[in-house]
């Protein structure tokens, strides 16, 4: 062998490099926009867990997200992404698989974006039964934009837009979502980061519609004019307050006041899922027209 040259075997690993998170991750545009403290890089980590434990084709993944603090974490992400309009996330994401039935379409949205200018959305994309994975990130205020109250800020809850508390009940988006249809409904912490990846990579599998709610932490907006403030407090507030769907069953309303139930809450395998009835129509169509 001549002098410098080296054998294939020595040229090429004998064992593939294993894949990290980074496998899925823009790392050029690090560090991150995201507040000291604020859960939604752990919930966004929870995510990209998941994906890397399922292999997702960063080809035959898109990842849409709306507008707020949550909807920032497509610009890290090396899949498709759409950093869509304020509310409109599902709206994009339902043409995205209508059009491509066989990619992986995963919607990341916020309190504000997915519940109230979106909420309409929301409610027919459940209704609907699209195969399309929904991540509501939750931290109980508009961030983004200052701290405004949201559906989800709670009675008694206080924000830029309610320095004196707020008066509106908050929706449980998790029944919300069972209601109008969606066939796979979960809820986790970013403190319980563990479940909270499973929930998400079983709802990344479900055929059908999957809406997983992410309670998580907001130290500048939220903590700061709500206790506990600072968000080791808020992520041991988190710990403390959540509890699993089967103790749950146990417990009266009184003693469920206050509580974030988590886990799986409901699943159907059921229902026909749109984008295999839609093409099953165009079949039936075709047929009718050759006829």
């Amino acid at each position: 062998m001549a002098e410098g040259e080296s054998s294939v075997a020595e040229q090429e690993p004998s064992v593939a490099e294993p894949r990290t998170i980074d496998h899925y991750l823009h790392t050029d545009r690090f560090p991150h926009i995201w507040c000291p403290g604020c859960g939604l890089g752990t919930v966004t980590a929870a995510f990209l867990r998941a994906a890397l434990e399922l292999g997702l084709e960063k080809d035959r993944t898109v990842v849409v997200a709306g507008i707020g603090c949550s909807s920032r974490a497509v610009g890290y992400l090396d899949f498709g992404t759409v950093h869509s309009i304020h509310g409109r996330a599902l709206a994009f994401a339902t043409g995205i698989k209508m059009a491509h039935p066989e990619f992986t379409v995963i919607v990341l949205t916020g309190d504000g974006d997915g519940a109230a200018i979106g909420g309409n959305h929301l409610i027919h994309a459940c209704r609907r039964n699209l195969d399309i994975t929904t991540i509501l990130f939750n931290n109980n205020t508009y961030g983004m934009t200052g701290g405004q109250a949201s559906p989800q800020t709670g009675m008694g809850g206080y924000a830029t837009t309610a320095p004196f508390g707020f008066d509106e009940p908050s929706f449980d988006l998790c029944r919300l979502a069972e209601a109008a249809g969606a066939t796979y409904v979960a809820r986790g912490t970013s403190y319980g980061v563990r479940q909270l990846q499973k929930l998400i990579r079983d709802g990344i599998t479900h055929p059908g519609f999957s809406f997983i709610e992410a309670v998580t932490q907001c130290p500048t907006e939220y903590g700061k004019r709500n206790p506990p403030k600072g968000p080791v407090q808020m992520l041991e507030n988190l710990k403390e307050k959540a509890i699993s769907r089967k103790k749950a069953e146990g417990m009266t309303p009184e003693e469920l006041e206050g509580r974030i139930v988590t886990g799986l809450l409901h699943r159907d395998e059921s229902v026909p899922e749109l984008t295999a009835s839609y093409a099953r129509m165009l079949e039936r169509i075709r047929k009718s027209a050759d006829e």
